[in-house]
């Protein structure tokens, strides 16, 4: 999600009072635990390396947790307030048992203006310093590179840690394919896991195909023959949908009871079908689904043009390492992008001249309006499908549960850009940012 090297690339009613996240922000700091895994193929040296010769400063936004049916926010004028997930009576048991997997906030490691807190500077309040300690487990010890330093390093010093994304797990790692004669083969688990939201929160019981959040990326060509086989390793049945994809038998859709009988605990299923039409597509439990879904059962299926000019790179010139897969979801963990919440979240890492793709895929509930601080983005594809002379630009583009939209950014400018849901109980509240943020950092040509 980074580079040529990194591929892949990188409730809530607002009318309740909020935040989940508060309560996180509010407890005292802790240190970070040992990661519990390592953070894959994204290359930690190379954004270290990279960001060293930027010269701009990092902004970014954040975003709220829990968003299961059955969620709700806890105060945000009282940061020292309890808030505790609120079962709606309308809520199907399935995802209650998701919400309830939230973490508590007695967990929860943010700053804590005490008396063995340095004095504040003129003018700040407690929440600016749990804000501001969002903001530095997030870039870590790039402030200084990243020209960060002269509001970051005060009162607490300079950061010293690594950035917090290289801490957590990372899903959305490219699966290759084996060839039995003319066909694509992917192999999958689908399995029960212990998942990071982010690296001070105790890990979630998520679930996984491969044990990632998302999973696995599958990418074939447009025509390729293809064929997925899904062993279930859950203590339940499922089934696995291949959202936006067309395939010729309906017995292939992947919908249990509509199609097949569920996937039982133990058993292998195979779905084959000719991969078509091109474009950004999902794969996702259809059974079960607002908590098999919910808990990170999904992930992206790309089919590239069978014709080469109509791919991205030569279309419109999109650099190569910078195909960015975002997922966002609003369940188990409260508001994700890629299965963790800011400050954990991936930045995408580009430079001036570059010209990044981002594939928005809405495995939600609700639906979410993407926002680019400091450029617009060139929306090219709805859903998979071209839009042709009906491209428009925007800087906050909502996508609604199910959508898939394909964007392009072109970067020519130096810096470090929030980019962020823009419902705004979903990313900051009165301890700062958290949920739906990340940021485009762009280095210096």
């Amino acid at each position: 999600m980074f580079s040529e090297e990194q591929r892949p690339t990188l409730q809530a009613d607002p009318n309740v009072p909020t935040d989940t996240g508060a309560d996180r922000d509010s407890a005292p700091i802790a240190p970070s635990p040992e990661p519990a895994a390592p953070a894959s193929s994204l290359s930690r040296r190379h954004f270290l390396r990279g960001a060293a010769v930027a010269g701009g400063g990092l902004v970014v936004a954040a975003c709220t947790p829990g968003a299961a049916p059955g969620w709700t926010f806890g105060p945000t004028h009282d940061p020292n307030a309890q808030a505790s997930p609120s079962a709606g009576a309308s809520a199907a048991p399935s995802a209650s048992a998701a919400a309830s997997a939230a973490p508590s906030a007695s967990a929860a490691a943010s700053p804590s203006a005490s008396p063995g807190t340095p004095n504040l500077p003129a003018g700040w309040s407690d929440h600016d310093l749990r804000a501001q300690e969002k903001i530095r487990r997030f870039v870590g010890n790039l402030s200084g590179p990243l020209g960060m330093g002269d509001f970051l390093d005060e009162p607490l010093g300079p950061p010293t840690e690594d950035p917090e994304f290289t801490k957590v797990p990372q899903g959305n790692q490219p699966l290759e394919p084996t060839l039995d004669g003319d066909t694509k083969v992917f192999d999958m688990t689908i399995d029960e896991m212990d998942w990071p939201i982010d690296a001070v929160m105790p890990p979630l019981k998520a679930l996984g195909y491969n044990k990632m959040w998302p999973g696995p990326l599958l990418r074939v060509t447009e025509g390729d023959k293809v064929k997925v086989n899904f062993t279930n390793n859950l203590p339940e049945t499922t089934g696995v949908h291949f959202h936006g994809l067309e395939p010729e038998d309906f017995k292939q859709d992947g919908i249990p009871f509509v199609t097949q009988k569920p996937i039982v605990p133990g058993e292998t299923f195979s779905y084959e079908f000719v991969a078509r039409p091109s474009g950004s597509h999902m794969y996702h439990s259809h059974h079960n689904a607002t908590e098999q879904v919910g808990r990170g059962l999904l992930g992206a299926f790309i089919v590239d043009p069978k014709d080469p000019a109509e791919r991205y790179d030569r279309k419109y010139g999109v650099t190569p390492g910078l195909d960015i897969v975002f997922i966002h979801n609003d369940a188990l963990g409260g508001f994700t992008i890629n299965g963790h919440g800011f400050p954990a979240t991936t930045p995408i890492v580009a430079k001036v001249g570059d010209r990044v793709l981002i594939r928005y895929m809405n495995e939600g509930t609700m639906m979410h309006p993407w926002h680019t601080h400091g450029f617009r983005q060139r929306v090219v594809a709805r859903d998979g499908a071209p839009l042709g002379s009906a491209e428009f630009y925007c800087d906050t583009l909502g996508v609604n549960p199910g959508e898939r939209y394909d964007t392009i950014v072109e970067c020519d400018r130096a810096g470090v850009w929030a980019f962020h849901c823009h419902i705004l109980p979903h990313v900051e509240g009165l301890d700062g940012m958290f949920g739906m943020v990340t940021a485009l950092v762009v280095l210096p040509a």
